[in-house]
């Protein structure tokens, strides 16, 4: 089998060169690159688009979970944490980790982590198919939901905040707030007042529950309020990136561009 690209992020030096020589061994995995941190990582993940990622959750600037939000999910890798700490393991198998591994390393649960990234690729390359058919159907529900929204002569209104629950809370996000929302596998990532909320729910049930005048889908993975675009910069490959208002930067796929362009030209 072609080995799965791999890169290994951590904060501390001689714990990414020991998890490298010990991935080594392991034929199943190549390891392309070594980062520090998580703005290094998502830079590669975005050159790269590698197949995994061993990831350590406490790092100064971004950790391992606001990393992972921060990946859009067509360019989602598979992830393994690796970490001292075992009280984020919840955490991690709510963004669909491939395992989660605690430090020091042990040499079977290493092995053990390997083979299930290796059979959750497998699976995830043989159900592409079936991906690209249930996108075929979300744009096709989502046209005839436009058509349902034109023939009501009432109008709809639209809701004034977001309802989370985390664990036994909940939690009342005010949907001007919202700067933009992407997905990490079955669950999205809310980006509002500097703050990520994660939520179980489906791309295409939370974008009907914005207000398309306010909110619009820039990306498969992304939804944008218009109001938190500070400047959008065209791409020689027919795409556009967007920086929001406090820095964060979104790309519009060219499927998406004509919105942008219409946004633009008002």
């Amino acid at each position: 089998m072609t080995p799965l690209r791999a890169i290994v992020v951590d904060d501390e030096k001689l714990a990414r060169r020991g998890l490298s020589l010990r991935l080594a061994e392991f034929p199943q995995i190549e390891v392309i690159a070594e980062c520090a941190n998580g703005h290094e990582a998502l830079e590669v993940i975005g050159a790269e688009s590698p197949d995994l990622v061993f990831l350590d959750i406490q790092m100064p600037g971004m950790d391992g979970f606001a990393l992972v939000c921060e990946l859009q999910s067509d360019s989602m890798p598979l992830i393994i944490f690796v970490t001292a700490f075992d009280q984020y393991a919840i955490d991690a198998f709510k963004v669909h980790a491939v395992d989660y591994i605690l430090k020091p390393i042990d040499a079977e649960r290493l092995e053990e982590a390997v083979e299930r990234a290796v059979i959750r690729h497998s699976q995830e390359s043989a159900g592409t198919k079936e991906s690209l058919m249930a996108l075929v159907s979300g744009r096709n529900d989502a046209s005839s939901a436009k058509e349902l929204m034109s023939n009501d002569a009432g109008g709809k209104t639209w809701p004034d905040r977001l309802t989370i629950k985390d664990g036994n809370e909940y939690q009342f996000i005010r949907i001007a707030d919202i700067q933009w929302v992407d997905a990490a596998g079955d669950y999205m990532c809310v980006h509002a007042a500097g703050k990520t909320h994660i939520m179980r729910t489906t791309m295409k049930r939370l974008e009907d529950s914005l207000n398309p005048d306010t909110f619009i889908r820039v990306h498969r993975s992304s939804i944008v309020n218009t109001n938190a675009i500070a400047s959008a910069a065209s791409q020689l490959n027919g795409e556009y990136i967007l920086t929001l208002d406090g820095g964060a930067k979104l790309k519009v796929s060219r499927s998406y561009r004509d919105k942008i362009k219409s946004l633009l030209s008002e």
